[in-house]
């Protein structure tokens, strides 16, 4: 099978996937009513060591590991996004997605995260973030630049804060308010 040929079969699926599962409606997919804001509040579990890491090293540059930033290391994630602190606290959702080094003076990320959210009302729907995370920073900002479902057309920020933190693991548990206004 041809290229364009196999492109098409996968789009195809893909439509038809969806119409399936009810997620595009044709009659009202585009009609989004009034305008929302939401206010949510949850803690982020970056584990980078032990046996079961929710995020690991997918790529770094050849002196990475003589950078003290880390600058050029990429980290693909799958991060438990939790009611509480704990990491026995309720999931509510996860952070998929990867964020690399990108500051050589200081420890500074840049993030490409979906924070997909698994519980209640929020069930199905996710916040994308793309920008910069000063994580040295012990708050900071970062754009919401998109979102499904109950997020639908989603723009806000997400605003950062560091709970606790290993040096020694480089494992982070991340508090997480986040205002996000949607349709």
């Amino acid at each position: 099978m041809g290229k364009v040929a196999m492109v098409l079969l996968v789009l195809f699926l893909v439509v038809v996937v969806q119409l399936v599962h009810g997620h595009v409606d044709e009659d009202n997919w585009l009609e989004m009513g009034k305008e929302k804001v939401t206010h949510l509040h949850f803690y982020f579990h970056d584990t980078v060591s032990g046996k079961n890491p929710s995020a690991v090293r997918v790529a770094q540059a050849a002196d990475s590991d003589k950078s003290l930033t880390l600058f050029g290391v990429v980290m693909m994630a799958d991060d438990p996004l939790t009611e509480g602190p704990e990491p026995s606290s309720k999931l509510v959702g996860r952070a998929q997605g990867l964020y690399g080094s990108a500051a050589h003076e200081e420890f500074g990320l840049i993030m490409a995260m979906s924070f997909g959210f698994t519980d209640g009302m929020y069930n199905g729907s996710t916040l994308c973030i793309l920008g910069r995370n000063s994580a040295s920073h012990p708050v900071r900002e970062m754009p919401i630049v998109g979102g499904t479902s109950v997020f639908r057309l989603a723009r806000g920020i997400a605003v950062a804060k560091i709970y606790w933190y290993n040096a020694t693991t480089g494992d982070a548990i991340v508090e997480y308010n986040v205002t996000a206004i949607h349709y």
